[in-house]
């Protein structure tokens, strides 16, 4: 055997299958279970160079739009700010700037001919975003869509017509801000932060493409989000809200939903979907102060698409194409369009708003991504290796991914067994890859998902701890995860692995050291999953990836290579 594959052997082959659960045990005293997984890391990061090399080769004219993107990115991470998300600066701190950079880029005129749709929340803003384009685009209109974050590529933050938009035009409306910012900025007027900058470029981009409407997905609260320079836009949203953020946007419902209120604007339309009453509370009085009217949107009913089915999957979903609907029909009638408005709120919608939702797409919302390279038999319609995304990251988003993967990991069970023959012997293991940022609470995520799991039948057989691979990173690039070992942290992590060891010794008496494991980097996690997976073909491993979606993004761009 060769060296490599002997060291790795003690982490990857010696392994206990148990009738229902997957247990590991530790290698030989002789090798720590680190240095082993360090030397596999090293070996693929190098393997990836060359073939990152051989196909850099193979581009070949494509190399300078590239060393430029490359610039560009590099750029952008340059206004990326250490400072906690807790700092003052979060909210609101120099906030006046933003007008100042408003006028460099000449952009108050364009941002006042906008037709905008603004739409804050905690959970369910970006997928409301996403359903509204996506019905106003059926319906015939030019749209812009801005969200975050993205999660392979910054581009995906600005959509054009539903594509993300191209390189070339990317990097002109890049240059042009950057540039005039550049000359403009200095001591008292610095460049403008990460994500304002973005908000910017969104601005700039929609303006010059000729958008007939805008769709502003706010980044972080509301009062104080760089999309909240819109002073009129047409209707204004609010999605389900929750406890996410709360080292800035306040430690209960009231105070977070006033933050999100901060969207509101005087003579302004507003709906929001339904919310806990202390939410509700805050946000009728904000409206009440304003005078406008808030209107709940009720959730969508399955019949009123006429046997069709949601892009978005999951059942949460309805609430947020509910409240689309409700955004789409107020921004199409303030336009003059009433002929294509649904005529009430009860019968089966237009023809163009089933289009719009049956067909809205976004990735790492309950997305299922099975693993091409672990091949089964040609003949075999089972996949050994399923991973399911979804960028959850509070404790009611949570519960709701934990609903969505219990509900579709039975149905693919279900529908595995009538393919199969009754003697094949099919097993599956549920293995959770978590990670979630420091700021939260992991006492406030883990209880919630697998509470919510074990109550609708789907049980944990192993977790497994990494770090975002993108820490690692400049904005977009493929770099790798550091080599040496002392510059990994892993104490996030083992924090992490202490939560979950602690959380499932309470609920079973199962040996809590063999449900668990620390990765130095995500790359290594997901090749243990395939050997696993290549190693036992009689059982299918379905994986939830969960707790942020700078992992879920991670995960996408690994699985792509």
């Amino acid at each position: 055997m060769p060296p490599l594959a002997s060291a790795a052997a003690h982490l990857l082959l010696r392994r206990r299958l148990g009738r229902h659960h997957l247990l590991l045990s530790p290698p030989p005293a002789s090798h720590s279970s680190f240095p082993v997984r360090r030397v596999f890391a090293r070996a693929m990061e190098s393997s990836s160079s060359a073939a990152a090399a051989a196909a850099a080769q193979q581009a070949g004219g494509a190399a300078v739009t590239a060393e430029e993107y490359e610039e560009v990115l590099g750029r952008l991470s340059s206004l990326i700010t250490q400072k906690v998300r807790a700092h003052t600066g979060n909210r609101g701190n120099q906030w006046d700037l933003m007008e100042r950079y408003l006028q460099i880029l000449e952009l108050e005129e364009p941002i006042a001919r906008m037709k905008v749709i603004h739409v804050a929340g905690t959970k369910g803003k970006g997928s409301t975003c996403t359903f509204t384009e996506s019905i106003l685009r059926s319906c015939g209109f030019r749209t812009g869509l801005f969200t975050s974050p993205h999660l392979m590529d910054v581009r995906e933050r600005f959509r054009l017509d539903g594509v993300d938009i191209s390189q070339e035009k990317f990097l002109k409306y890049f240059w042009w801000c950057w540039n005039k910012l550049k000359e403009k900025t200095h001591d008292d007027t610095p460049m403008p932060p990460y994500f304002r900058f973005m908000a910017l470029l969104a601005f700039k981009i929609f303006s010059a493409e000729q958008v007939d409407v805008a769709l502003l997905e706010v980044g972080l609260g509301g009062k104080f989000d760089a999309t909240n320079v819109v002073k009129a836009p047409v209707v204004c949203g609010i999605s389900s809200l929750g406890f996410d953020h709360m080292e800035i946007l306040g430690n209960t419902l009231g105070e977070i939903a006033g933050e999100k209120a901060g969207i509101f604007k005087k003579g302004v339309p507003a709906y929001t979907a339904p919310q806990p009453e202390e939410a509700m509370v805050a946000l009728k009085q904000r409206a009440l102060e304003l005078g406008i009217s808030l209107q709940v949107a009720d959730p969508l009913k399955p019949h009123q698409l006429k046997d069709q089915h949601l892009g978005l999957h999951g059942e949460h979903q309805y609430i947020n194409a509910g409240l689309a609907v409700e955004l789409a029909s107020t921004w199409l009638e303030k336009q003059g369009h009433m002929d294509r408005i649904p005529l009430n709120r009860t019968d089966p919608l237009p023809d163009q708003f089933i289009r719009g939702l049956s067909s809205a797409s976004l990735q790492g919302r309950a997305q299922i991504v099975p693993d091409s390279q672990v091949n089964s038999e040609e003949k075999d319609p089972h996949c050994p290796l399923v991973f399911y995304l979804d960028g959850a990251h509070s404790p009611e988003s949570m519960e709701i991914c934990a609903r969505w993967f219990s509900h579709v990991t039975k149905e693919d069970k279900s529908i595995q067994s009538s393919m199969e023959q009754p003697q094949s012997g099919r097993n599956t293991r549920k293995i959770l890859l978590f990670n979630c940022m420091s700021v939260r609470d992991p006492m406030r995520l883990l209880p919630h998902l697998v509470d919510t799991a074990t109550q609708n039948g789907a049980h944990f057989d192993l977790a497994l701890f990494v770090p975002n691979q993108s820490q690692y990173n400049k904005l977009g690039s493929n770099a790798s995860a550091p080599a040496e070992p002392e510059q990994i942290d892993l104490s996030w992590q083992l924090s992490l692995q202490t939560v979950w060891e602690k959380l499932l010794h309470g609920l079973n008496s199962t040996d809590s050291s063999e449900t668990s494991l620390v990765f130095e980097s995500l790359p290594l996690a997901i090749e243990w999953l395939r050997k696993s997976a290549q190693e036992d073909p009689s059982t299918t491993y379905q994986v939830l990836v969960t707790g942020s979606l700078h992992l879920i993004g991670d995960v996408l761009r690994l699985l792509k290579k």
